[in-house]
C-alpha cells in the first residue's frame, strides 16, 4: 500500500437514535448516530405489523379471490 494515501482506521461507536443500543467496530468515521438498528428494527424483533390501507386486502379477495380456473 501507498504511505500517506488511506484514510485511518479506528475504533469507533455507533449508537441507535431510537433505543440507544451501542456498538463498537472499526471505521474511518468517528461516532456514528443511526435512525434504527437490528435490535429495534421491526422486521428483526418479529413485530412487524402489515397495515392494510384502504381495505385494499379485502377488495382483492372480492375480486379476484373466490374464481376458479375453468378448463
Amino acid at each position: 500500500m501507498k504511505a500517506n494515501i488511506h484514510p485511518d482506521y479506528n475504533q469507533t461507536t455507533i449508537t441507535c437514535a431510537s433505543c440507544g443500543t451501542v456498538y463498537t467496530t472499526g471505521s474511518t468515521r468517528k461516532n456514528l448516530t443511526i435512525g434504527i438498528c437490528a435490535h429495534c428494527h421491526p422486521f428483526f424483533t418479529g413485530q412487524q405489523k402489515f397495515v392494510d390501507t384502504a381495505g385494499r386486502i379485502e377488495k382483492f379477495t372480492k375480486r379476484y379471490g373466490k374464481k376458479t380456473a375453468s378448463a
